[in-house]
């Protein structure tokens, strides 16, 4: 009863505090609010051994011919990407549509309205990487609105205000527990689904792929709603520029696998994570080093993650062929950027 009583108590105090930082970013321009993010983060480098550890030795196993201190470098401009991302973040909830246009630039839209025309719904998949959570508020400036997929947190208030966030400019949050039905309905009315693939999963559902030459529990329900459906799987990326300005990058889709493939779901899977793996190869500061990525292979445990064993012709989706599949935007696949 003690410990419910002090969860709840530091559940309350985040909030204040989060809602302070809030108001005192609205009073400050995008520069002056990234700065002050990234000495955050900076500090936190400091204080935050736990999670200090965990990067240091995650960039030890993903570049082992870089030097430590270089290493440690990277390290370090993580940590103040993230705090300048939490601080950007909240700015981001008292702008204008108008006021977040001007600070964005968008590569690929192209391709978001190529896929929309095969008319069998969008993934929109990506990692925790960069600038992803204002990517997806920004998305319905130029496209559709889109789903959200997320997991709840913990805390209350912090939830309340994190959904406000995602769904300021019409975007829809979907729950991870219960989501399978919500997310076939997304793409059978062509919609997009936004969706995150690189945290650790020990579920019955994740399938192990190569990131950084490490094995590493991936989803798989990205590549199996996608080869369900026959949804168009787009790679998102969201860059920082110059004077508090962001780059917003829409990938080419990754092709499916070809009809003779061993495991389509693990190879669809892996090809998406490629994808990913390039962008942080060329931005290293920009991804989440401080989560634990590469673990044990564990026992599988019921989670909240999609359950595809699931998923049947009640939502109205109807099974495509491969061929069907590869003959989504006769692009041949996705180019380097």
């Amino acid at each position: 009863m003690a410990s419910e009583g002090i969860r709840a108590a530091r559940f309350r105090l985040e909030a204040a505090l989060l809602h302070v930082v809030s108001a005192g970013v609205g009073l400050l321009p995008m520069t002056a609010v990234r700065r002050c993010g990234h000495g955050l983060g900076r500090l936190m480098f400091w204080v935050d051994g736990f999670h200090r550890r965990i990067a240091l030795e995650n960039l030890a196993h993903a570049f082992p011919a870089r030097p430590a201190a270089e290493r440690r470098a990277l390290a370090k401009a993580m940590f103040a990407h993230f705090g300048g991302l939490l601080f950007e973040l909240l700015k981001f909830g008292s702008l204008t549509p108008d006021e977040i246009s001007r600070l964005i630039e968008v590569e690929g839209v192209e391709r978001v309205v190529n896929a929309h025309k095969q008319g069998r719904g969008v993934f929109f998949v990506t990692g925790h990487f960069g600038y992803w959570e204002m990517q997806a508020i920004a998305h319905p400036f130029h496209s559709p609105t889109i789903a959200v997929l997320a997991r709840p947190l913990d805390n209350p208030w912090l939830h309340r205000l994190l959904e406000r966030l995602r769904t300021m400019t019409g975007n829809r949050v979907v729950y991870r527990q219960g989501a399978l039905r919500r997310v076939l309905r997304e793409l059978s009315t062509n919609n997009g689904v936004a969706i995150l693939i690189d945290q650790h999963l020990h579920t019955s559902e994740a399938v192990y792929v190569d990131y950084f030459g490490r094995p590493a529990a991936t989803t798989s329900a990205l590549a199996a709603l996608a080869l369900r459906t026959g949804a168009v799987v787009i790679p998102v990326f969201a860059l920082p520029l110059p004077g508090g300005r962001y780059r917003f990058i829409y990938e080419h889709p990754v092709d499916p696998p070809l009809p003779d493939a061993a495991d389509p779901v693990v190879e669809y899977t892996q090809r998406c994570t490629d994808v990913l793996e390039m962008y942080v190869r060329r931005h290293p500061e920009l991804w989440l080093w401080m989560h634990r990525r590469w673990r044990e292979r564990e026992p599988a445990l019921a989670g909240d993650e999609l359950r595809l064993d699931d998923m049947d012709d009640e939502a109205g989706v109807k099974p495509r062929s491969l061929d069907e599949r590869r003959g989504h935007d006769g692009s041949g696949g996705h180019d380097d950027v």
